[in-house]
């Protein structure tokens, strides 16, 4: 395995800038924001694709950094039911494979999205419950007539592009939000479906990490290294859904932590060891969204430990010691 970064939370920093800092600090590999909610200050698409010269300075950068491209991102809600707004994610996301095929990479992180709860809804509706029973319809319709449909849609149009990974972050608020959703959806489209496996998304919702990985052994795309802290306080008397700003984090029931900051070091070497049990050998990739530390310091924190606990050599193939 190798250590990237997610580049968005330097979006007020020059591509050259971003990767000759993180170069420094002995990273590996980047993974860049085209689109949707990760922005798209170090990448647009549409330039790129329209402007040789821009792509080949774009590429040139890369190169000259000696960092590879882990995934392109370009999250965003594609079924959203207004029309105008899920066209807008589209537009950005076919552009991301576009360039993604252009540019030899065979991986996009994203959403899987959420409708509304029927034809004419004007925001997304997120079922958490079975009951009462119009919920059930609601998962009906939006798996069977909108989420399935287009992701079988979308899954063609990526193949035709050489893009063979769509790497869906499991995230609540989406269709998508654990293990068990994200094998549904893959079962139903096909392998090009896996996860951008997240752990913080998973660990506020109750979910253990290591058992997670497990689970989703074959199907996992690539990964982000990002902490959560679930606050024991707060949490026995409201419960982990919360809807306070991320800036009030003294009263949520969870907020993001840098690497080290919500699990200990011993968990995130449980966590390496269960990737390469599941297979996984491509790379992991800090996404820092720490609201008690800038960017910088919270990027550090998290370079230092991942490079303890990161598994870089994969598996032998041979016990060796035996």
């Amino acid at each position: 395995m190798k250590l990237g970064v997610l580049t968005v939370l330097f979006g007020n920093k020059t591509l050259k800038e971003t990767v000759t800092y993180l170069k420094g600090l002995g990273v590996e590999a980047i993974e860049i924001g085209c689109g949707g909610y990760p922005g798209k200050s170090h990448c647009d698409p549409e330039v790129l694709l329209a402007d040789e010269a821009a792509f080949n300075e774009f590429m040139q950068t890369i190169a000259d950094s000696g960092l590879i491209v882990s995934a392109l991102s370009c999250h965003g809600n594609m079924v959203h039911p207004d029309k105008a707004v899920a066209d807008a994610y589209i537009k950005d996301f076919k552009n991301a494979i576009l360039l993604a095929e252009k540019m030899g990479i065979d991986r996009i992180n994203t959403f899987s999205g959420c409708p509304g709860d029927a034809p004419g809804a004007k925001y997304p509706n997120w079922v958490t419950c079975p009951w009462p029973e119009d919920f059930l319809a609601i998962l009906d319709y939006q798996w069977n007539e909108v989420l399935i449909p287009f992701w079988k849609d979308m899954a063609a149009f990526a193949k035709s592009h050489n893009v063979d990974k769509i790497a869906l972050e499991m995230h609540p608020g989406f269709c998508v939000y654990n293990p068990e959703t994200l094998l549904r959806l893959r079962d139903a489209v096909g392998d090009i479906i896996g996860a951008n496996y997240d752990p913080s998304h998973l660990v506020w919702q109750g979910m253990d990490p290591v058992a997670t990985i497990r689970e989703l052994k074959g199907a996992i795309h690539h990964v982000h290294a990002k902490d959560v802290k679930v606050d024991p306080y707060n949490t026995a008397k409201n419960g982990v859904l919360d809807t306070k700003h991320y800036g009030d984090e003294a009263n949520r029931a969870w907020i993001f932590r840098s690497v080290g900051f919500g699990m200990d070091e011993s968990m995130w070497r449980a966590i390496m060891s269960e990737l390469v049990l599941a297979g996984y050998d491509h790379v992991v990739s800090i996404e820092h969204e720490d609201s008690l530390m800038s960017p910088e310091e919270g990027l550090e924190k998290a370079v230092a430990l991942l490079k303890g606990v990161l598994i870089r050599e994969g598996k032998p193939k041979e016990i060796w010691w035996a």
